[in-house]
């Protein structure tokens, strides 16, 4: 497999658009049925050897305990319960009104009772109109389906790699599904008052100061996918410390900035995956020296903390 093939936006915008909305409708499952936790990562998916999954949801609310998966090799949603029910229908030839509406179904079938709080788009730009309703968004190409799970994959190992170098608090790498990007996260402990006019959402996302990283597929406002990175609170003059590679950039992302190194960028060096965790630490060490994060004591060369123990015994 090639690493990080070719994912130009204009190609697969409409499978994107409806895989994107596919998930919101999942992902809301998932934000209802299981135990919240901090910066909300209880809703995120997680990536499998055949795509994403949920994980393991349900038993506090009532429900068997089960998950839903995507996946993008059979391309199938399957439901599957602890006991070993499993309900699945294909992904293709959906619109979101009838995978809306096959999904629910599935869960029902399973004895499973779902409730969807705000059954319509988050933050996208038909959010008024309710998954039930939405007939547009059909388009599922299997092909680019399959790359973008793969693309996905490889990236994830990429940002596990990045991980392991730091030891104080951090995310899992997860997909969030409501602006469906790749992320990890890193945090210094600090607190952060949000301004009282903060949405709740962001409020739990942003409670404590971090820097985050990750990957997006592209949108409106960036047109091609891009690996990204931010520092929040940000801390003043970020963007006067260089990027690697010379081709990543800082950029405009409302008040703040962002960190960019494009995917078709990456695609051009030498050694792809090396430019990507370069560009991570470039962008780490940016936002964490501005902000008076103990940087040296943070790291963890290696994935390792025990400093007589270069290697696993195991």
């Amino acid at each position: 497999m090639e690493l990080f093939p070719p994912m130009p936006l204009a190609e697969w915008r409409d499978t994107k658009e409806t895989v994107h909305r596919f998930a919101q409708v999942v992902g809301k499952i998932r934000l209802a049925s299981s135990v919240r936790r901090n910066h909300w990562w209880n809703v995120p998916f997680h990536l499998t050897g055949r795509g994403i999954t949920t994980r393991p949801m349900g038993q506090v609310d009532g429900n068997p305990i089960f998950t839903i998966d995507f996946d993008f090799v059979d391309h199938r949603l399957i439901v599957v319960t602890a006991d070993g029910g499993t309900e699945s229908f294909p992904l293709v030839g959906q619109s979101v009104a009838s995978f809306h509406r096959q999904t629910m179904a599935a869960l029902a079938a399973l004895g499973v009772r779902a409730e969807i709080k705000a059954p319509r788009p988050y933050r996208l730009a038909d959010a008024d109109r309710p998954f039930a309703e939405d007939v547009e968004h059909a388009a599922y190409d299997p092909v680019w389906a399959n790359r973008h799970w793969q693309v996905l994959s490889q990236v994830a190992l990429v940002l596990e790699e990045f991980a392991a170098r730091f030891s104080g608090k951090v995310s899992p790498v997860h997909l969030f599904w409501h602006s469906y990007d790749l992320a990890h996260s890193r945090f210094s402990g600090r607190a952060v008052d949000q301004p009282p006019q903060v949405d709740p959402v962001t409020r739990e996302a942003y409670s404590r100061e971090l820097i985050s990283f990750g990957f997006w597929f592209g949108d409106d406002t960036l047109g091609e996918p891009a690996f990204y990175s931010y520092t929040a609170p940000e801390p003043a003059h970020l963007t006067e410390d260089p990027l690697t590679p010379a081709s990543a950039e800082w950029t405009v992302l409302g008040d703040s900035h962002l960190a960019v190194l494009r995917y078709a960028e990456a695609r051009t060096q030498a050694d792809p995956r090396a430019a990507v965790l370069a560009f991570f630490e470039s962008a780490y060490r940016a936002g964490a020296v501005r902000a008076g994060w103990d940087v040296g004591s943070l790291a963890c060369p290696g994935g390792v903390t025990d400093p007589h123990l270069p290697g696993s015994p195991l």
